[in-house]
């Protein structure tokens, strides 16, 4: 602990990303492979390849042409990826290595909204917005048919699971299923029952039956040997989706007789069993409460023996197909990310608040997901108690909730309190102990909530459901609304801010005011302690933190930096060093002693809403409203380290170089100068050699035994020496042995030798156009020592000749 505190307490001068929790999935199909091991999902322009087991994106999938995918389907055989796009293109992968195998024109007018592989793997539909439905051979690379006959848009295509009978099923906005014969070339028949649209079509294993699901709450049995509706069950709810299941019995889900029974998914946000012969509903899955829970989509792996939900928001739910035991669960897409924190003891998970009513419990090293439901509206705000197993949220709901994680890492809610009249926006958990949770809200009043006893128990969660809390204390503390609330690290003080400006500090727990800090320009975003000083952090929406004294509530300090409203702020480096986040998408590290920024970090695109340090302080997480969550790791020893490596090796190699130049040995040493990328150092062995008596043999001899790689490092290097008047020759006395001994067509093919030249001319023509004033100087100074005709002078002067004549 002694070397963690060390560590702690010396500046941090940088963070580098660890990791990156991004979305994958942004609505649209979804899509497991025959295996279970791997999953197929549109996000955007791309088709992103999930590792179940890992929840890790293997590969993302993107066309040349950047547009948004409108339609993909892998083939039974799980070897062949089809995508469509916007751009009316056509994409064959080989999706293992994520290599584009083959380009082509879909030939629709408008983009492909659907498409399937036949049973064999070779055939592949696809029905476009045109309403015209399509068939490709895949092997053979061309297209064999073309159908029309459709009313507006083909959503849905499917194939014959015979492949024998050579039949395509379609099905458009006209709410009609059309079967046609590739045979034939024709339409052998319209199945018109359903009054909306068609939205699943699912085939039994003999090929005789055929169930349609459709958004008129019913679903239909159909015979194709007759092409007549066999049975209509109605299942009360908008259907998106339904399954066959095999025939076989699954008591769990009440499939005790034999007989046709299918899954249905829809608007209920439940799957349901129906027995197809009754038209009963024999199993319904609990539901759980909140909002977005709708499901948009089903599918069964029947080899894995696994089925996937997807949710409106996004979530992606994986079942054990024989019991619906849920397995896996996966958080495609988060939007605006508001709060984040780590949790457990050694920060091994994260608790993410997104614009929704459920929370997402990401474990760090398996990327699994756990997704909790109990609030009822968009949680705000988050925060963890000092052991790391309990925390708190707040939500539009007008609630509060504490949830505990055990050992292994599941998350239950064990306590819940409501009071406030309007949404609590902001919460906080005391220091020292477990013991109380302090609300702000839209209503300008603080609450504090008590925690019993028996929440401290070790069981996951009490037999009676979730414990009711009680608000010990309500205060009306601000004007307008409050943002952000801190309890200090005895628990004996509270700090509120608000968006009156202000931030107010209350003595615990009868919340009693004691002073208040004003001086911000616009409302307050974050209040937070020092962890170590009695000292208060605010951030504000004019782009400023600043540091006030508890004692006496004056301003010590002003950090200015932000382009916009910073939200949050958090002391780190044992509260010498703070770090910021602000709506321009920014993260800065800031010294506190010398008001100085001493890093900003850009890896966000908008505003970074939550900030969170770990209990070790190396690491730090943010989320922010790009719907990215980033886990930052404390690289400040490993770069001084490197550095200090660094500095090593050149203190080695320069020790290295001056031996070598004693010695006189000048390739080596011209090799190692090079290979410290020092102009310098090579240009003081240059001198060396030019030193020499042999000056022009030794030159000539080392600079020619040079690597291609060096003579080009060597040319870049003549280009700065030959600006400067004093170190021209050098240049120039490398660039004679170059010309002079390398063939033209070696020069041209040398690695930026054009821009060389091009910064070569110029100074060169200056140097020589500089020898040549010198030599005409030169030349006329001795032109006139050779004119000139001095006098004899007498050895011993007369008095009467006084004058002396100098003539030229």
């Amino acid at each position: 602990m002694a070397e963690t505190a060390a560590g702690a307490s010396r500046f941090k001068a940088n963070y580098a990303v660890e990791r990156k929790i991004e979305p994958f999935y942004k609505g649209g199909k979804a899509q497991l492979d025959q295996t279970g091991q791997h999953l197929f999902c549109i996000c955007g322009t791309r088709v992103n390849v999930l590792e179940v087991a890992s929840g890790a994106v293997l590969r993302s999938l993107e066309q040349e042409d950047q547009e948004d995918i409108t339609a993909f389907d892998l083939s039974p055989d799980d070897e062949v990826l089809v995508t469509a796009s916007r751009a009316l293109l056509l994409a064959q992968w080989a999706w293992r290595e994520g290599s584009v195998t083959r380009l082509w024109k879909a030939i629709h007018t408008s983009p492909v909204a659907t498409m399937a592989f036949d049973p064999t793997s070779t055939l592949l539909a696809t029905g476009g917005c045109d309403g015209a439905v399509r068939i490709w051979d895949i092997v053979q690379h061309y297209g064999t048919h073309h159908f029309r006959g459709s009313h507006g848009v083909v959503h849905l295509v499917a194939f014959h699971p015979d492949p024998a009978r050579l039949l395509l099923f379609s099905s458009a906005a006209d709410a009609a299923i059309r079967m046609w014969s590739l045979q034939d070339r024709s339409c052998l028949a319209v199945l018109t029952a359903h009054y909306s649209v068609v939205t699943s079509l699912a085939f039994s294993i003999d090929g005789h039956t055929m169930l349609s699901s459709g958004r008129d709450k019913i679903c239909i049995i159909w015979d194709l040997r007759s092409h007549q509706a066999m049975k209509t069950v109605p299942v009360f709810e908008s259907v998106e989706a339904a399954v066959l299941l095999p025939e076989e019995p699954a008591p769990e889900l009440g499939v005790k007789s034999p007989g046709l029974h299918f899954l249905t998914a829809g608007d209920q946000g439940t799957l349901r069993v129906w027995e197809a012969a009754s038209g009963q509903c024999v199993y319904t899955q609990p539901q759980l409460p909140g909002p977005g829970r709708e499901l948009t989509h089903c599918t069964l792996a029947r080899a894995a023996g696994l089925l996937l939900s997807v949710t409106a928001d996004h979530n992606l739910l994986l079942y054990e197909a024989r019991s619906l035991r849920l397995q896996k669960q996966f958080a495609g897409y988060s939007e605006e990310v508001l709060d984040v924190r780590f949790l457990g003891p050694e920060d091994s998970h994260v608790v993410v608040a997104s614009n929704s009513p459920c929370l997402k419990v990401f474990e760090l090293q398996t990327s699994s997901c756990q997704i909790l439901h109990g609030h009822t509206d968009i949680v705000l705000a988050l925060d963890v108690f000092r052991k790391g197993w309990l925390f708190a949220s707040c939500a539009k709901d007008q609630s509060i909730r504490i949830w505990r994680m055990n050992k292994a890492g599941q998350v239950a809610c064990v306590a819940q309190g409501s009071g406030h009249t309007r949404s609590v926006g902001t919460v906080c958990c005391s220091r020292l102990k477990e013991s109380f949770v302090v609300t702000g809200s839209q209503d300008c009043t603080v609450k504090l909530w008590p925690l019993p006893g028996t929440l401290l128990a070790k069981s996951t969660a009490p037999d009676g459901g979730p414990i009711l809390l009680q608000a010990q204390t309500t205060q009306r503390c601000h004007d307008k609304d409050i943002n952000s609330v801190a309890v200090a690290p005895n628990d004996k003080l509270l700090v509120t801010g608000s968006q009156d400006r202000t931030a107010k500090l209350w003595a615990l727990p009868q919340c009693q005011l004691l002073g208040v800090f004003s001086g911000h320009r616009r409302g307050l975003w974050c209040v937070q302690f020092s962890p170590m000083d009695q000292v208060l952090a605010t951030a504000s929406a004019d782009g400023t933190i600043k540091l006030w004294a508890l004692q006496d509530f004056s301003c010590l300090k002003t950090f200015e930096g932000h382009d916009a409203s910073v939200l949050k702020v958090a002391f780190v480096s044992r509260g010498t060093q703070l770090l910021s986040s602000g709506s321009d998408g920014l993260v800065k590290l800031w010294t506190i002693k010398n008001n100085e920024c001493v890093r900003t970090l850009d890896a966000h695109e908008d505003k970074v809403w939550g900030l969170h340090c770990s209990r070790l302080d190396d690491r730090a997480l943010t989320g922010a409203s790009d719907s990215r969550v980033i886990l930052w790791k404390d690289v400040t020893e490993a770069e001084q380290a490197e550095e200090q490596a660094k500095q090593e090796e050149q203190m080695v190699k320069q020790q290295e170089l001056d031996n070598l130049l004693h010695e006189k040995r000048y390739l080596r040493a011209l090799g190692l100068a090079i290979s410290l990328d020092r102009p310098h150092t090579v240009l003081t062995v240059i001198q060396a050699i030019r030193r020499d008596p042999e000056a022009c043999e030794k030159l000539e001899a080392t600079v020619l035994r040079l690597r291609r790689d060096q003579k080009e490092a060597l040319l870049r290097f003549c280009v700065t020496w030959n600006t400067n008047s004093r170190h021209c020759h050098e240049a120039q006395a490398v660039l004679s042995v170059l010309l002079r001994h390398e063939a033209p067509e070696e020069l041209l093919a040398y690695k930026g030798v054009r821009t060389a030249l091009e910064a070569l001319l110029p100074y060169t023509e200056r140097h020589f156009q500089r020898l040549s004033r010198a030599l005409q100087a030169a030349t006329f100074l001795d032109f006139l020592w050779h004119n000139m005709k001095l006098p004899t002078l007498p050895a011993a002067p007369q008095p009467s000749e006084h004058k002396g004549v100098l003539s030229y």
